[in-house]
């Protein structure tokens, strides 16, 4: 089963379970091509109630970090970033429903990312799921991790609960997913599968 994903890079949207809930992190992470740099972009309210990101909890891929005043100027850096080629990807983190995060904010930063190629990843923290040009919109949570095969005591590979609820072009669904190294796992929900259907399958 194959993560579902856009036809070409564009505007996505991920939102958190629970404001503080970090799951959404790691479920982004393991999809970002590391052999770029990615600019990640924080508003001041999403850094005061989740915190600031810690460089070195992070794959090895160069980093650029800006802390913005508030969404609008949150959105700008995003926007001048995504224009740019050689990135790989924009992160934006951004607390609540700002003023400035309406439709037509979406809808320029996705004509940007479609335009350049490059991708970019719209975190939305105690957010709700308002009027969006993103072209898939994603709710992310932590789930239990994985048995450790080789310490039953110790945490074996992360895992999340991903509930993809729109798609352009691809149909709704929930996914149990777990990251090992180099690859990332998908399992639908029990309620999209079909009678029989592997407990696993390996992207």
């Amino acid at each position: 089963m194959v993560l579902p994903s856009p036809p070409r890079p564009t505007l996505s949207e991920l939102f958190a379970a629970h404001p503080r809930d970090g799951g959404w992190a790691g479920f982004l992470l393991a999809q970002v091509d590391e052999s770029r740099p990615v600019l990640w972009v924080q508003d001041r309210m999403a850094i005061l109630e989740s915190g600031r990101i810690y460089p070195p909890g992070l794959p090895r891929f160069p980093l650029l970090h800006v802390e913005a005043r508030d969404a609008r100027d949150a959105l700008w850096a995003m926007e001048e970033g995504v224009r740019c080629a050689a990135l790989s990807c924009v992160i934006g983190e951004l607390w609540g429903d700002p003023r400035a995060l309406d439709f037509t904010a979406t809808r320029r930063l996705a004509v940007a990312a479609e335009r350049s190629g490059v991708p970019c990843w719209l975190v939305r923290l105690g957010a709700t799921a308002n009027l969006s040009g993103a072209r898939m919109r994603w709710r992310i949570a932590s789930a239990p991790s994985l048995p450790n095969p080789l310490d039953p005591k110790a945490s074996g590979a992360p895992a999340w609960d991903a509930e993809l609820f729109r798609a352009r072009g691809a149909p709704p669904g929930r996914w149990s997913v777990f990251h090992e190294a180099d690859r990332v796992h998908l399992v639908a929900a029990p309620g999209d599968r079909a009678l029989g259907e592997n407990e696993r399958r390996r992207a």
